[in-house]
């Protein structure tokens, strides 16, 4: 359904793969890859959100590189850069919002794992471009989310059986971001890491899966057909 397609950040060019619904028009989503990379799974969230009427758009924030090895995994995700990817990401939106087949004001912004922890990031960094930020399961060390600057509205979709994010650690963010006058919706599934993952069959939970993309595709309708104001 997608194509590949080239824009401007951080003073030169990046990929991503873009997804357009049927109809031609709709809202704008960014799609944010897990530690994988741009992989097919990915893609095939993007042409997904297409089926539901968005025009979604996921960054290639490896710039090429992408492994189904856990210990390369590991090693690109470590040696992310945070600022630059985070500029990637406000290009992204950019080239977006600037698309005409893009009917909203502003986006919103959907990550998975490493992804959610940028979608987060993303928010509280760029509130004038996303209204509306849906994180799956984030985890990144060396991303730090300043709630107080988190103004858009969050979905946060977590598993009580993930070690990577511990369920006491989750709740304790999702407070940290009602404390700060933010508006999050936190929702914990009796699940694994990646549980949304349909590639990985050891951890997906296709009843879960289906559950968490429903309130996601509610949620982003109503964040981006009604904003919150970014000031």
């Amino acid at each position: 359904m997608g194509d590949l397609i080239r824009f401007a950040a951080n003073g030169t060019s990046a990929t991503g793969y873009l997804a357009v619904p049927g109809a031609g028009t709709g809202p704008g989503v960014i799609v944010i890859q897990e530690w994988w990379g741009l992989v097919d799974h990915i893609k095939d969230v993007c042409d997904r959100f297409a089926g539901e009427g968005f025009v979604a758009l996921a960054p290639d924030l490896y710039h090429g590189k992408a492994t189904k090895s856990p210990d390369e995994a590991g090693k690109l995700f470590m040696a992310l850069n945070i600022a630059k990817a985070g500029v990637d990401i406000r290009g992204a939106a950019d080239a977006l919002l600037a698309r005409p087949e893009v009917s909203s004001s502003t986006a919103g912004v959907v990550g998975f794992c490493m992804g959610g922890q940028l979608a987060l990031f993303a928010g509280a960094e760029y509130p004038d471009r996303f209204a509306a930020v849906v994180d799956f399961y984030g985890v990144h060390p060396n991303c730090r989310i300043d709630p107080a600057r988190l103004k858009a509205r969050v979905l946060a979709h977590f598993a009580k059986r993930d070690n990577s994010v511990p369920e006491a650690e989750a709740r304790a963010l999702a407070d940290r971001i009602r404390g700060a006058g933010g508006a999050i919706e936190a929702h914990f599934y009796d699940a694994d890491h990646a549980f949304f993952n349909d590639t990985r069959p050891t951890v997906y939970n296709a009843e879960l899966a289906a559950l968490a993309w429903k309130r996601t595709i509610e949620f982003l309708r109503e964040g981006l057909a009604n904003p919150v104001a970014s000031s």
